[in-house]
């Protein structure tokens, strides 16, 4: 293995380090120690994988300056924002430690005359887990966490551009007892991800592109390995004629442009009744040009660089699409003239389905705002898409926003909030958003397959 992998910083272009990285050979001797640690891991009792991750928990408390500025480092989010991430991370694992032991207990589902019938629920084996560079903690934490505390070894790969808080999320839960051939960390990029979809593996998790996504399912489906992806979306949300506009514009804003945009739950789309559209506009911009542009290690920048540089000809062609089109082009719309990858706060408005920017992830700082006349046109907007990831409704009526949302095509939905998670719900999507699910107790058993026990007394 005598490859390296360059990590640059995508504020400024400057290289951070160069790391060993993985090739084809190392890949699948990883994939054959993961494979023969998995029995004794599954035979550690439950009690100890789980001190094990409660361990990792208070490591992560500790170390979590040095991580979040790693994170700033690499990827570019703003340091409060990589701060809140980590921070966020406890309730997450709080959960995955109270529900582990109760989500896989044995049920014992049928019993009479000397007949019984249970249902266990047994580990997958080796869990492949190509994770994502925007939320790694977040979204890593979504698969090996319960991966590992149902007796899974996990072949682990970051992102390429957050390889750094991959290794330390390694070394931390090897510190804290994991063994080293339990949780395998793989470096690399688009390479060393494709060599390890065809290692023999049982489940395999990713966090991505619809294209790499898709490309995936193609290389697993003749080998039938259970598969979950989580490919993002172009998440809608609708304001309605009653809407209290300050607190829409608020919450849609930050849920629009937090982590610089760069979240598959991120709002993508906006309609917004006719009757107050002018006013949510104006509160809107107002928000967004107070959002502070600048150094992701500052602790008052709210958007930092984007950090893949390939995506800035994404957002400029999709305002250039816009406009030719006949959008208004609010605020932003233009990369920056320096150093690193730096694209505007954007807004536009008069925007339609014609405009790549209403259809396509965008995946950055950049929101179209569209009017419409009333409840079925928006219902119908925001169900024009290939996408199914969430979207959300703003009223005061409850009533009104459930029937809404009863009618929208999503995984997700949220009644007067938006990009919002919960470890007790589960994480899913629909069309190119994905297959398969994470977080909630559903996203335990992800990782066990069911078995079947016909016992009958002698």
């Amino acid at each position: 293995m005598n490859k390296t992998l360059a990590i640059h910083n995508p504020a400024n272009g400057a290289l951070i380090t160069e790391v060993a990285a993985d090739d084809a050979a190392s890949v699948a001797a990883k994939a054959q120690r993961a494979r023969a640690a998995q029995p004794a891991w599954d035979a550690v009792p439950i009690a100890e994988r789980k001190a094990c991750i409660a361990r990792f928990r208070e490591a992560l408390n500790v170390q979590v300056d040095l991580l979040a500025e790693t994170l700033t480092a690499e990827v570019g989010k703003p340091i409060r924002q990589s701060r809140n991430e980590l921070k966020g991370l406890e309730a997450r694992l709080d959960f995955f430690l109270a529900q582990a032991e109760r989500s896989t207990a044995t049920e014992t589902v049928f019993a009479e005359a000397g007949m019984s019938e249970r249902i266990s629920h047994e580990p997958l084996g080796v869990v492949a887990n190509i994770s994502a560079w925007n939320y790694p903690y977040f979204v890593g934490s979504n698969v090996f966490v319960p991966a590992l505390l149902t007796g899974n070894t996990v072949l682990y790969k970051p992102s390429e551009h957050a390889t750094l808080s991959g290794l330390h999320i390694a070394r931390l839960l090897h510190e804290v007892g994991v063994p080293d051939d339990v949780f395998v960390a793989l470096v690399g990029a688009g390479d060393v991800g494709a060599a390890l979809v065809e290692q023999r593996i049982d489940g395999l998790f990713f966090t991505g592109s619809h294209a790499t996504g898709a490309r995936i399912a193609q290389a697993v489906g003749p080998r039938l390995v259970k598969l979950q992806l989580e490919l993002g979306g172009k998440d809608p949300t609708y304001v309605c004629d009653d809407a209290p506009v300050q607190m829409a514009a608020e919450s849609l804003a930050d849920g629009a442009m937090y982590n610089t945009g760069q979240s598959c739950c991120s709002v993508e789309r906006i309609y917004v009744h006719e009757r107050i559209h002018d006013a949510f506009v104006d509160a809107f911009l107002a928000v967004v040009r107070g959002f502070r542009l600048g150094d992701p290690a500052d602790e008052s920048t709210y958007i930092g660089p984007i950090t893949r540089a390939q995506q800035l000809d994404v957002l400029e062609r999709q305002v250039a699409d816009a406009v030719a089109k006949g959008a208004t082009l609010r605020c932003g719309g233009h990369r920056l003239d320096k150093a690193g990858n730096w694209f505007e706060p954007t807004v536009l408005t008069e925007v339609d389905h014609t405009m790549e920017v209403m259809r396509e992830e965008s995946f950055g700082p950049i929101i179209g705002i569209q009017k419409v006349s009333g409840d079925a046109e928006a219902v119908a907007l925001m169900n024009d898409t290939r996408y199914g990831l969430t979207a959300g409704v703003f009223t005061p009526d409850e009533r009104r926003a459930k029937e809404l949302l009863a009618r929208i095509d999503a995984g997700s939905v949220y009644w007067n909030c938006c990009d919002r998670v919960s470890p007790r719900l589960p994480w899913s999507g629909l069309g190119d958003s994905g297959i398969g699910l994470t977080l909630s107790t559903y996203g335990i058993q992800a990782f066990t397959r069911p078995k079947a026990w016909h016992l009958r007394a002698a």
